[in-house]
C-alpha cells in the first residue's frame, strides 16, 4: 500500500497540472504592469502603449467576469487563422470583427519575464497553459510556424501541423 501510495504521489506530483507559477521579483522587474491595461469588462484587454485588444483566454477557454474556465483547445496553425476568421465571419467577439493570431512580436508583448508557469501576468490573462501558442509571423521554411512559449522554452519554429494553443488579438497593423 504505502508503494501504491509514494507512486500516486510521484505521478501527481511531478504532473504540469500540479505547478503553480512562481515569479522572482529580485532577480527581474517586472515587465507587464497591469496599469498598461484597460479591463474592457467584456474578457478583453486594451494595451494603452500597442493599442492592440488582446482576448484574456485562450481559444477554447471561457471569460467568467473573473476567470477563464475550460480547457484550452489546440489547432493547427491553419485551423487557429481560420477559428480567427470564422469568429469574425460571425459577428466577432466583444465588439471586435478583427480578430487574428498575433505576431511573434506581439505575442511576447503579453510575457512576463520574471515569472513561470506560465510566463504571463495571471491577473491579466488567467489560467495561461505553460505551453506553446501560434504566432502568425512566417518563418523562412513554409513548412513551419513560429511559435511563443509560457513556459520556460521561449520562441522557435514548429511544424505548422503541430496542435498548439492560440490567443488571438484584435487592432492594430501587425507587426
Amino acid at each position: 500500500m504505502k508503494t501504491k501510495l509514494a507512486l500516486l504521489f510521484l505521478i501527481l506530483g511531478s504532473s504540469p497540472l500540479m505547478a503553480e507559477q512562481s515569479c522572482d521579483t529580485q532577480a527581474y522587474p517586472m515587465s507587464l504592469h497591469a496599469e498598461q491595461f484597460i479591463d474592457n469588462g467584456d474578457g478583453t484587454l486594451t494595451d494603452n502603449q500597442s493599442k492592440l485588444t488582446w482576448m484574456r483566454c485562450s481559444l477554447g477557454q471561457t471569460w467568467t467576469g473573473t476567470t477563464c474556465i475550460g480547457t484550452p483547445t489546440t489547432h493547427t496553425l491553419l485551423v487557429a487563422v481560420a477559428e480567427a476568421c470564422k469568429l469574425n465571419e460571425q459577428g466577432g467577439y466583444a465588439g471586435h470583427s478583427d480578430w487574428r493570431v498575433p505576431q511573434i512580436p506581439e505575442l511576447a508583448m503579453i510575457v512576463e519575464r520574471q515569472c513561470t508557469n506560465p510566463r504571463t501576468n495571471q491577473a491579466l490573462f488567467p489560467e495561461t497553459p505553460s505551453n506553446y501558442f501560434w504566432t502568425a509571423t512566417p518563418p523562412a521554411d513554409p513548412g513551419n510556424g513560429y511559435v511563443l512559449s509560457f513556459g520556460a522554452e521561449g520562441a522557435m519554429y514548429k511544424s505548422r501541423g503541430e496542435m498548439l494553443h492560440v490567443r488571438l488579438v484584435s487592432g492594430g497593423k501587425p507587426m
